[in-house]
């Protein structure tokens, strides 16, 4: 009988045991989608005590200590960082179950050398050891990088950014981990919300083009679109909490890129048309460069509008949405492939429903003599779990090629969170481990391995052209 998160955790038979320990256990780790802070890896931050890297700005954490009857000021607000980690060590044994509770406990693990059970009573002395080791060399935002066998991180960046600090770690010569932006263009596309003309503002000043004209927009966004391909950027990521089409013309998206320009609020209709087009359009600039285009669909953002107006977003009042994607999907790849071409394309649904949706739609548009152009991302944010990976991965193998996927990504705020692609590939060894056992595939751990391997880090580094 095993131990509990042992070094075979996760691993049920000694098929997977041998798949995890032989051949995915040492592979690299392209971090393709993240939200860590190239300012913070230049600078080598370092951490005053546990709760600064673990529970600063962490809203999984959050949600849960709220749901355990933490009060407000012990999370978000006022109390010592000792006291906050207190309510966190309290609420972890309350989180069997979540993967939270193995996520804790892999990273005591493998970046404190902590393989003790955090609650209560071992608290405070974990508080000790931790904060010792941070206050030492060698725990900085690049060593747990470096820790992790990490060797691509794509940070999340506007389109605005000056990217100075990816241009300051480029000169770095001790530091040999490749930190990329990635282009992220949300404000630009959300036409009705606030933040839109500010943001065209903004936009006009960067990239010095005096925004009129719809035409002087769409100017502007391929001037910086360039300018993030020239500092080494090849993938871009898009937030589409509602998947939305309308056929349009460029006549009919300039007329209403003039409304919104004169503050006016446009309707949903044409919300639709000007996202289509904008998005078909940047596509196009995509496929040229040769990026890869991440689609992020279905999430429903900031539902307590009490706490939101207190705290503001990524605070942790966000849910599932349920709105269909299949046919506004559909045609928006359908009318970036007719334009110039489609890129590239990864598709990422924070609903579980829709993924057989996903993986049939993938097959779609497929082609190129590229494998798996089109991706059906890994299991994401409320799916980021042992049972919302396998279902990913089952609705992938059983319609499409499995083999080829690129596989995990951190998503994350934290340094520590390299620790949930161990947990990812421990459940891939798993499951190609079961389809084994049942006899549905050969014991062919050589040839196995090699997929293990692939999904790892090998597709990522082939599908993203990483100079590795």
């Amino acid at each position: 009988m095993s131990g509990f998160m042992d070094e075979n955790f996760l691993l049920k038979n000694e098929t997977a045991v041998r798949l995890y320990h032989d051949y995915a256990k040492q592979m690299p780790i392209i971090d393709y989608h993240c939200h860590l802070s190239p300012k913070e890896i230049y600078e080598n931050k370092t951490f005053k005590n546990v709760t600064e890297i673990w529970l600063y700005g962490d809203h999984y954490k959050w949600r849960q200590m709220r749901s355990n009857g933490v009060e407000e000021e012990y999370i978000t607000g006022s109390a010592s960082d000792y006291d906050k980690f207190m309510a966190w060590a309290k609420t972890v044994p309350m989180l069997i179950g979540n993967p939270l509770y193995h996520w804790t406990h892999l990273e005591l693990q493998r970046f404190f050398g902590i393989y003790e059970v955090l609650d209560e009573e071992t608290a405070p002395q974990i508080w000790e050891k931790i904060n010792a080791q941070l206050n030492s060399e060698g725990f900085g935002a690049r060593d747990f990088i470096k820790k992790s066998n990490v060797k691509v991180v794509c940070t999340t960046d506007d389109p605005t950014d000056s990217l100075e600090y990816h241009f300051k770690l480029k000169e770095e010569t001790d530091f040999d981990v490749q930190v990329l932006p990635s282009f992220r263009p949300d404000k630009g596309l959300e036409i009705n919300r606030e933040t839109y003309l500010p943001w065209v503002e903004k936009l006009q000043s960067v990239s010095e083009i005096s925004i009129q004209t719809f035409d002087d927009f769409l100017k502007a966004l391929e001037s910086r679109v360039r300018f993030f391909d020239s500092v080494g950027c090849k993938v871009s990521d898009h937030a589409i909490d509602q998947m939305m089409y309308a056929e349009t013309s460029k006549e009919e998206a300039a007329a209403i890129f003039a409304n919104a320009l004169q503050g006016n609020k446009v309707s949903i209709e044409d919300e639709k048309k000007y996202k289509a087009f904008t998005m078909t359009f940047l596509g196009g600039l995509y496929h040229e460069l040769g990026w890869a285009m991440q689609f992020h669909i279905n999430a429903l953002r900031n539902n307590n509008a009490r706490m939101f107006e207190l705290m503001g977003p990524d605070t942790g009042w966000d849910s599932i949405n349920d709105e269909p994607i299949a046919k506004p999907l559909s045609k928006l790849l359908s009318s970036i492939e007719q334009s110039k071409g489609l890129p590239r394309t990864i598709i990422y649904s924070l609903n579980a429903n829709d993924n057989d949706i996903i993986a049939t739609m993938i097959g779609n548009f497929q082609g190129g003599g590229i494998a798996g152009k089109i991706q059906f991302g890994t299991a994401w944010w409320f799916n980021d779990n042992k049972e919302g990976m396998l279902a990913q991965m089952k609705s992938l193998s059983n319609l499409g090629l499995f083999s080829r996927f690129i596989g995990m990504l951190t998503d994350s705020r934290s340094f520590l969170s390299y620790t949930r692609h161990e947990y990812f590939r421990r459940i891939v060894c798993g499951l190609i481990a079961e389809w084994v056992e049942n006899g549905e595939v050969p014991n062919n751990i050589e040839f196995l391995g090699k997929i293990v391997q692939g999904i790892s880090y090998n597709n990522a580094k082939e599908y993203f052209g990483f100079d590795l």
